[in-house]
Parts: C-alpha cells; structure tokens; sequence
C-alpha cells in the first residue's frame, strides 16, 4: 500500500466534530513498516492530537525511530504543512532531507524537506553535552 493510500483511508477515520477537518498522516520507517494516524479533536481545542503526532505514536510504540517518508492529507483548497509542534516531532525522528508530502482530497501535492518546514529546528544533538 503507497503512504497516501494508507494517508487517505485513515483519515477517513479521524474524529473532527467540531472543526469537521479530517487529517490523516502516514509514516514510512527505516525497516519499510507503514505506521498511521488521524487527528482526534477535543472539546477542549488544544488537548486534541495531529494526524503525523498518532503516527509517530504509533512508530515509536513499535520499536522504530526514524522516518523515511512522510504523507500528510486533508480536504482543503490547498496542501497544508504540519503545523509547528508536528514539524519539531518530525524533526526528531527524521534527516532533514526527508520528504514530507502535503496532499489534498482532490489530487493536489506538494512535497518540502523536513529540513525545508523546519530550518533551524532544535534537535536532540543539541542537547547532548
């Protein structure tokens, strides 16, 4: 199965009643393993979780830690980015030339580098002394 298949029909799964903005993400690891997630809203707005965040989730809950591939997709006008929280977790667990696809409903794509969403990142080598 291609990452935006498994991206497409996950997200069909999201839970969204309130913003009824479905994301669904999907993760490829560095042994091939494909790992999902959808958002899942809140009624108290900041306590809900991204699509990539139940991804790496769900990768680091199976042992793995680090993403070669990633596809993200939702239904709006235009691709959409990770939003800032999920592009630090991105670039924890992937190189910066990893490619991150930006996918919408109706075909369009657009496709940046970790690196590229989040230049400057902080990283865990920075923490290390």
């Amino acid at each position: 199965m291609s990452l935006l298949q498994a991206a497409t029909e996950v997200r069909e799964r999201a839970y969204a009643p309130y913003s009824k903005f479905k994301v669904g993400a999907a993760l490829r690891s560095k042994s091939g393993a494909v790992f999902v997630g959808c958002n899942v809203e809140n009624a108290a707005y900041p306590e809900g979780t991204c699509a990539e965040a139940g991804a790496i989730a769900a990768m680091v809950a199976a042992g793995e830690s680090e993403i070669t591939e990633v596809v993200v997709i939702a239904d709006c006008p235009m691709p959409i980015s990770p939003c800032g929280g999920c592009r630090q977790k991105l670039a924890e667990f992937a190189r910066h030339d990893v490619p991150v696809t930006m996918a919408t409903i109706a075909g369009e794509r657009r496709e940046m580098a970790v690196g590229d969403l989040l230049p400057g990142a902080f990283a865990p080598e920075h923490m290390e002394s």
